[in-house]
């Protein structure tokens, strides 16, 4: 199958529940109450985040970046008429490492956000998005 290709089988469990699996074999759940799993909507909240989480890391490697965790917190604020799609996003990656540089950090995000991200860039078209970030170095191990 070509990689520009995606298939996802959805089955209905209960309720709103539905067991999602995709071309890879990996699955995940969604309920459209949150009761269970994440909505259809978080879950695209977490698209983001792990697709412009990958970018992001990758590029810092490839800059040496001595990063030791990454975390990124996404707020997503929905239309209030239907359909209630996102119309603002905000993103705040969480950064630690060693000497981090503030520049790489600011350019990897730029990248991912302009360039790389597929999902950035299909959110993009309905909603703003902001990116911010906060460095937090590394304490040394002490023995």
């Amino acid at each position: 199958m070509s990689s520009l290709m995606k298939d996802v089988v959805a089955v209905w469990q209960n309720g709103t529940l539905f067991a999602t699996t995709a071309g890879s074999g990996h699955a995940v759940m969604t309920d459209g109450t949150s009761a269970a799993a994440q909505s259809p909507m978080e879950l695209i909240l977490s698209g983001l985040a792990g697709c412009i989480g990958a970018d992001v890391i990758e590029i810092l490697r490839k800059k040496r970046q001595a990063i030791t965790a990454m975390q990124i917190r996404v707020h997503g604020t929905r239309s209030e008429d239907h359909p209630r799609v996102y119309i603002h996003l905000e993103l705040v990656f969480v950064i630690t490492g060693r000497q981090v540089d503030p520049g790489a950090v600011r350019r990897a995000i730029d990248l991912s956000e302009q360039k790389y991200c597929s999902v950035a860039a299909m959110l993009r078209s309905k909603a703003q998005m902001v990116c911010r970030y906060e460095i937090h170095e590394d304490q040394p191990l002490t023995a």
